[in-house]
């Protein structure tokens, strides 16, 4: 592991993005250019003290999740993602298989939505990246442990999650499993969604029921109820957008103008998530 230069890749990544980039307000006492320490480390799910190490060279070697999330956190483009391995001592994913990273592009997309809430998630469910507006709808995601980042898996082994009012739970559940049998059919190489399909039948008798009557639907547009704790109940409009090879996904959830969902998710801009421009540098 090179941590001099990896020290010096970090700290060009990190001064060569504003908070523009990311989704973040500006704020004021900026006295270098480029994203605060704290900032990155929010982006990358990890904590301040263990980025800081890294740029100090005397970090631990990250572990390859930590690669992907700083990868993600520093919008590296795919060749720099394989350096940033590299520097590390670590073999980059294949091409084929590198699901993980977001491009560049489709993660300026997400940052520029302030006011509506919008998440890039893999075809098999798994949380990759989150606009500010989103997590203060749904909670920072990518905070939780890896095995929780995935929505079809959370959704069958936590069913007491408040988010979705119970009358709702059965079609949220069928269009899961639906979507999960075509993503699964169409890849039958893949190990990734015959495991996840294997996993939640023997762990959720719901999830067994419903795969076994062989619904198949992907997931593109829907009209979503979700319950926040803060603002109330909210009525959004979901639509999904695919990435050409159909594994990732731009979800955007918006409300209608005029409505009174409308004037909540307002509200949640407001009251959302404040810790995303920490004072300092």
């Amino acid at each position: 592991m090179n941590r001099t230069e990896l020290a010096d890749f970090l700290r060009r990544g990190r001064a060569r993005l504003e908070p523009s980039d990311v989704g973040l307000a500006a704020g004021s006492r900026r006295r270098t250019p480029g994203l605060r320490r704290e900032e990155v480390a929010s982006l990358a799910g990890m904590s301040v003290d263990y980025y800081t190490r890294l740029e100090q060279s005397r970090g631990p070697r990250p572990s390859r999740v930590m690669l992907t999330a700083l990868a993600r956190a520093l919008r590296l483009t795919d060749d720099e993602r394989d350096h940033l391995f590299h520097l590390t001592g670590e073999e980059p994913p294949r091409r084929d298989t590198a699901r993980a990273h977001v491009r560049p592009g489709l993660l300026l997309v997400l940052d520029r939505l302030h006011d509506a809430p919008a998440l890039v998630v893999t075809d098999c469910g798994e949380v990759l990246a989150q606009n500010a507006l989103s997590r203060a709808l749904s909670g920072d995601v990518l905070a939780r442990p890896p095995r929780e980042r995935n929505l079809v898996r959370r959704f069958f082994l936590d069913p007491a999650d408040p988010l979705f009012p119970p009358q709702d739970r059965a079609e949220h559940a069928r269009e899961h499993v639906a979507n999960l049998r075509a993503v699964a059919a169409s890849r039958p190489d893949d190990p990734e969604p015959a495991a996840l399909a294997a996993e939640l039948r023997a762990a959720s008798e719901e999830f067994a029921r419903l795969w076994d009557a062989h619904e198949v639907a992907v997931r593109r547009s829907a009209t979503k109820r979700l319950q926040h704790p803060v603002v109330g109940l909210l009525e959004l409009d979901c639509e999904v957008l695919l990435t050409d090879d159909h594994r990732h996904r731009l979800v955007l959830h918006t409300a209608r103008p005029g409505t009174d969902s409308y004037e909540r998710l307002q509200l949640l801009r407001v009251v959302g998530l404040q810790d995303l421009t920490p004072s300092g540098s």
